[in-house]
C-alpha cells in the first residue's frame, strides 16, 4: 500500500469494511483435508432459515468467528462450516400464510417444493448478513438439511438405530400440539404462568376439584390418599361419572396431595404426566376424549365436535344447571405450551416413533466433555437424569425428512429400504422386493416425518466427514458453540446420537453462550418490539463495532443486554486507535528494517515488557474463551499504556534528528502497533486489516498470533516509575491550569536508584528533570492562611476583616503553635474554632517548590518558572 503519510484522517467503517469484503477470498478460510496442521473443527449451530439473521444469531456467530480466526492465527487447520436446519413447522406455517392454503390443500410434493423455495430465498438473505458481519465461514463445508445429500445421512442414522433397537414404534402418551397437529418432544414444551379456575363439583357423592372439566369423558378412576380419613373405606367402590353414566373405581395412591382441592382427584387419560403415571401403575382403561385437532371425540357425546375450550364452557354451564357445581376458585398454573405457537399442549395416546433415552451413558459422555462455563454441565445432567419418557421423534407434518419405512398391507410387517437406495420418500416409491413374511406386494409408506432435531443432531458427524460408513477419521470435533437455551435439545440429542452411532462423545469441548436481551432487559422477541436487526447497527457503526459489543458485553455464558452505548463506545475506541495508528505510521511506517537490537532506551524496553504481558493476558483469555477480558486488555493497553503514557513520553525523541535513540522509539512504535493489530484481528478483523495494511506487511490474518516474551525486570520497574512521574507532573500542570507543554523549572525525582531515561522525561515535561538517590532536604513553611467565611462572618460580623488581618500578622511560630485570642481595633477577640487553616509549601535550598508524593516513597519536587 501507499506510504503511511497517506492514511486518511478519519476512519470510515463502512467504506473500509466494504473494501475488504471485496478483497478477501473465501478460499482463505477453507479447511484443508490434506493439511498436516492440527485440526480444529467447529460444530456450528445450523440456524433456522427465517430470512432474518437476528442479533442473537449474530452474537453467537461473533463468538464462533473469534475462535475460528484466533485458531487459524495459532496455526490450526480450522473448519468453520455453515449449516442450515431447514425442516420444520415454522416454514410450513409461513408457506400456508403466504399462499393462503393449508398443507392439505395441495399435494405433499407441491407443498414441500413451496417450503424449499421459501427456504432457499431466506438462506440467501441470511448469507448476505453473515458476510457483512465479517464471519470467516468455510463455505466449502456448507450443508443444508433439506437437501438429499444431507437427509440421506439422517435416514441412514435412523435405520442404524432402528436395527440396533434404539428406535422403536409404539402407541404411547405423547405431548401433542393440536394447533400444529403434531407430536412434540418434552424439550419442545415451553411453560407459561396462567390463571385458570379450579372447579369443585359433586362426583356421585364425592367432591372433586378439577381445572379441566372437559376431560370428564376421559375419566378412568378417582384417586385419594390412603391416609386421608375423609375417604376411609372408599377404596374399591365404583362411582358414576356425571353426564356420561359409566362407572370408574376409587383407588388409593400416596402421590395424591390431600391438601390440594378436595383431596380427591379424577384420573383422566390424559390431563398431565401424573395421569400417565397412574394410568400405567394401576393398569387403567384408556379413553380418548380429545383428538389430534383438539376437538372432542365421540365418547364425549353430546359434546363431540366441540373444541376443548367450548366443551369446558358447556360442561360448566350444565353443572350449574344440574346443581352439582359447588364453587370455583382462581388457580395459578404452570401450563405446558408448544414452543412454536404457544398453544397449550395435550397428552394424547398416539402411535409414534421413539428413541430410547440411555441417561447414564449420556451423562457419562457429557462428563468427558470440557464445558465452558463449567456450571452449564449441570443443566444437561439435570435434564438427562429427569427424563421419564423416551424421545418422540415422529411428526405429523410434511416438510421434514421422511421416515424410511413401509408397512405390508397384508401382514403389517415393517419393510426397510437398503441403505444404498437412500434417500427415499416411502409415500412416493415402493419397496423393491416383496414382503419377506407373507410375500405381499402391496405396501403403505409411513406418512409421519422426523423431528427436525433428528437432522441437526448429526451435524457433528456430517462436518467431520461421515457418509454413512465407519466413524470418520476427523471425529470427534474440537468444539461445539451454542446457546444455553438449547442444551436440553441440540446438545442432549447430539450426545445421544453420537453415542448410538459411534460409541463416543461428539466433541472435546462445548462453549455455551448466553442470550441477547433487549434494552428493556427482556429476551428479544417480536411480540415485545425490542428486536434490533444487525443491519441497523452495521449501517451506522460497522461490523467491527458490533463485534466488539459482542465481545465485551458479558462474561461467556451470561446473558447480554444490548445497549447502544456499548456500540458507541466500541466505535469511539476505533477512532482513538485509528488516531494512534496514524501517529505511529506517520513516524514509523517505514521503519520495518529495524530489529529488536535497535531498542536501547528505557521507555521502549518498558513498553515492550508491558506489551509482552498484554499478549500473555490476551492469549490466556482467548484460550479460555473470555472474550470480554481479551478486548478489555487490548483497550487498556492501547489507550492507557501505549497512547496516554508511552507516546507522550517519546514524542520529543521522535522529533529529534536521526540516531539510535530515535530508531529505538521507531522500532517500538511499529512493533506495538503491529502486535495490537494482530491481537485485535479476531475480534475486529476489518479495522485490524486496514491498519496492518499500511505497515506493508501483508494480511494481518495470515501474520500469525503474536509470540512476544520480552523480559527486562529493571526496565519494567524503572519504566513504570518514569511513566508515573511524567503522568503525575502532567496532572499537576492540568490541576494548576497550565498548558501541558508549558515550561517548568527544575524537576527533581528522589528515588532509590538513578534512572537513565535518555531525556524522555525532560522533553515530555518541558523541564530539566534530574533523577537522584539523595534524600530531599525539604523545608516546610507556611505560605498562606485560608479563612472560613462561613465561620468568621456570623461570629465576628463587622470585625471579620480586622480579624483576618490580625491572624495574618501573627508570627509563624504563633501560627504553628496556635493562639486563643487576637487584638482587633484594640479589643481582645477569641478565635472561633474552625475559622482558618494553614496552607503549607515547601522549599529546597530556599527556593519554593511543589512536592508530589508517589508510590513507594518516591518524591518529586517541581519548580515553577516565575
Amino acid at each position: 500500500m501507499s506510504p503511511s503519510a497517506e492514511i486518511p484522517k478519519t476512519y470510515d467503517p463502512n467504506s473500509v469494511e466494504e473494501h475488504w469484503l471485496q478483497e478477501w477470498k473465501d478460499e482463505d478460510n477453507y479447511f484443508d483435508p490434506v493439511s498436516t496442521k492440527p485440526q480444529f473443527i467447529i460444530d456450528t449451530p445450523p440456524p433456522y432459515p427465517t430470512g432474518n439473521f437476528h442479533i442473537g444469531n449474530g452474537f453467537n456467530w461473533c463468538y464462533i468467528d473469534f475462535i475460528a480466526r484466533y485458531k487459524r492465527m495459532r496455526g490450526f487447520n480450522v473448519m468453520f462450516p455453515q449449516g442450515w436446519d431447514c425442516h420444520g413447522l415454522p416454514t410450513e406455517v409461513k408457506v400456508e400464510e403466504i399462499h393462503g392454503i393449508t398443507k392439505n390443500d395441495v399435494s405433499r410434493d407441491t407443498f414441500r417444493q413451496m417450503c424449499r423455495d421459501l427456504t432457499i430465498q431466506n438462506i440467501e438473505k441470511m448469507r448476505a448478513t453473515m458476510r457483512r458481519c465479517g464471519f470467516s465461514t468455510d463455505w466449502s463445508n456448507e450443508y443444508i438439511t433439506m437437501m438429499p445429500e444431507y437427509y440421506r445421512k439422517t435416514q441412514i442414522s435412523f435405520l442404524r438405530m432402528l436395527k440396533a433397537g434404539d428406535i422403536y414404534q409404539s402407541e404411547h402418551p405423547v405431548n401433542f400440539c393440536t394447533r400444529c397437529e403434531t407430536a412434540i418432544a418434552f424439550a419442545e414444551v415451553a411453560y407459561e404462568d396462567r390463571t385458570t379456575l379450579l372447579n369443585f363439583f359433586n362426583f356421585d357423592g364425592v367432591e372433586i376439584a378439577t381445572s379441566r372439566p372437559e376431560l370428564l369423558a376421559a375419566c378412568v378412576a378417582v384417586a385419594v390418599h390412603p391416609d386421608d380419613e375423609r375417604y376411609a373405606g372408599c377404596e374399591g367402590k365404583s362411582l358414576a361419572v356425571p353426564f356420561f353414566g359409566y362407572n370408574v373405581p376409587v383407588i388409593t395412591d400416596v402421590a395424591v396431595d390431600p391438601e390440594f382441592g378436595s383431596g380427591a382427584v379424577m384420573i383422566c387419560t390424559f390431563g398431565d404426566k401424573q395421569d400417565v403415571h397412574w394410568w400405567k401403575q394401576h393398569n387403567l382403561d384408556l379413553r380418548k376424549a380429545i383428538n389430534s385437532s383438539g376437538r372432542m371425540t365421540a365418547i364425549a357425546a353430546p359434546y363431540d365436535g366441540l373444541t376443548s375450550k367450548e366443551c369446558r364452557e358447556r360442561i360448566l354451564a350444565d353443572m350449574k344447571e344440574m346443581g352439582i357445581l359447588v364453587r370455583q376458585e382462581n388457580l395459578e398454573q404452570r401450563v405446558g405450551t408448544c414452543w412454536r405457537c404457544k398453544t397449550p399442549i395435550e397428552i394424547l395416546s398416539e402411535r409414534q416413533w421413539f428413541v430410547k433415552i440411555h441417561s447414564e451413558g449420556i451423562i457419562k459422555a457429557a462428563k468427558e466433555i470440557t464445558w465452558t462455563p463449567d456450571h452449564m454441565y449441570s443443566r444437561l445432567e439435570n435434564w438427562a437424569s429427569q427424563m421419564e419418557w423416551d424421545w418422540c421423534i415422529s411428526r405429523q407434518r410434511v416438510f421434514a425428512t421422511p421416515i424410511p419405512v413401509w408397512f405390508c398391507d397384508g401382514c403389517g410387517e415393517k419393510i426397510l429400504p437398503d441403505e444404498a437406495d437412500l434417500p427415499i420418500d416411502p409415500t412416493a416409491v415402493s419397496p423393491k422386493h416383496a414382503c419377506p413374511v407373507c410375500g405381499g406386494t402391496s405396501f403403505t409408506g409411513e406418512t409421519d416425518v422426523l423431528d427436525t432435531w433428528m437432522d441437526s443432531s448429526i451435524s457433528v458427524l456430517n462436518v467431520t466427514g461421515w457418509d454413512g460408513g465407519d466413524i470418520p477419521e476427523r471425529f470427534p470435533a474440537q468444539i461445539r458453540p451454542q446457546g444455553h437455551d438449547i442444551i436440553r435439545t441440540w446438545a442432549f440429542y447430539t450426545i445421544l446420537r453420537s453415542l448410538a452411532l459411534t460409541g463416543s462423545k461428539p466433541w472435546e469441548e462445548i462453549l455455551v453462550n448466553g442470550m441477547v436481551l433487549g434494552e428493556d432487559g427482556f429476551k428479544m422477541s417480536k411480540s415485545r418490539g425490542n428486536i434490533i436487526p444487525p443491519e441497523e447497527i452495521l449501517k451506522d457503526y460497522g461490523a467491527d463495532a458490533f463485534r466488539q459489543w459482542s465481545a465485551i458485553g458479558a462474561a461467556t455464558g451470561s446473558d447480554i443486554v444490548f445497549a447502544w452505548n456499548d456500540v458507541v463506545a466500541a466505535s469511539r475506541f476505533q477512532t482513538k486507535l485509528w488516531n494512534i495508528a496514524r501517529f505511529v505510521l506517520m513516524q514509523a511506517g517505514d521503519a520495518g528494517s529495524l530489529t529488536e537490537d535497535s531498542m536501547t532506551v528505557l521507555a521502549d524496553r518498558w513498553l515492550m515488557c508491558r506489551l509482552s504481558a498484554t499478549v500473555a493476558e490476551v492469549t490466556e483469555a482467548m484460550e479460555s474463551y473470555q472474550f470480554d477480558r481479551a478486548i478489555r486488555a487490548i483497550r487498556e493497553f492501547s489507550r492507557d499504556i501505549f497512547a496516554d503514557n508511552y507516546i507522550e513520553l517519546v514524542k520529543g525523541r521522535l522529533y529529534e534528528e536521526e540516531g539510535p535513540a530515535r530508531d529505538s522509539a521507531l522500532y517500538t512504535l511499529r512493533t506495538a502497533l503491529a502486535t495490537i493489530c494482530r491481537m485485535f484481528a479476531p475480534i475486529s478483523p476489518f479495522f485490524s486489516e486496514e491498519c496492518y495494511s499500511y505497515l506493508n506487511a501483508g494480511s494481518v490474518h495470515a501474520a500469525g498470533w503474536p509470540d512476544l516474551s520480552f523480559t527486562d525486570a529493571d526496565a519494567y520497574r524503572n519504566g513504570a516509575l518514569l511513566a508515573e512521574v511524567v503522568s503525575e507532573v502532567r496532572r499537576f500542570k492540568h490541576d494548576n491550569k497550565m498548558a501541558l507543554n508549558a515550561p517548568l523549572g527544575a524537576v527533581y525525582v528522589y528515588a532509590d536508584e538513578e534512572i537513565d531515561d535518555a531525556g524522555d522525561a525532560s522533553r515530555a515535561l518541558n523541564a530539566t528533570v534530574t533523577w537522584t538517590t539523595e534524600k530531599p532536604q525539604l523545608e516546610r513553611v507556611i505560605s498562606d492562611v485560608k479563612f472560613s467565611m462561613g465561620v468568621i462572618g456570623p461570629a465576628l460580623r463587622n470585625k471579620a476583616r480586622g480579624f483576618m488581618d490580625a491572624v495574618r500578622a501573627l508570627s509563624e511560630d504563633d501560627l504553628r503553635s496556635g493562639v486563643s485570642h487576637v487584638t482587633v481595633d484594640g479589643e481582645e477577640v477569641a478565635i472561633p474554632e474552625g475559622s482558618y487553616e494553614l496552607v503549607y509549601s515547601f522549599r529546597v535550598a530556599g527556593e519554593e517548590v511543589d512536592v508530589l508524593t508517589l508510590n513507594d516513597g518516591v518524591i518529586v519536587t517541581v519548580s515553577r518558572i516565575a
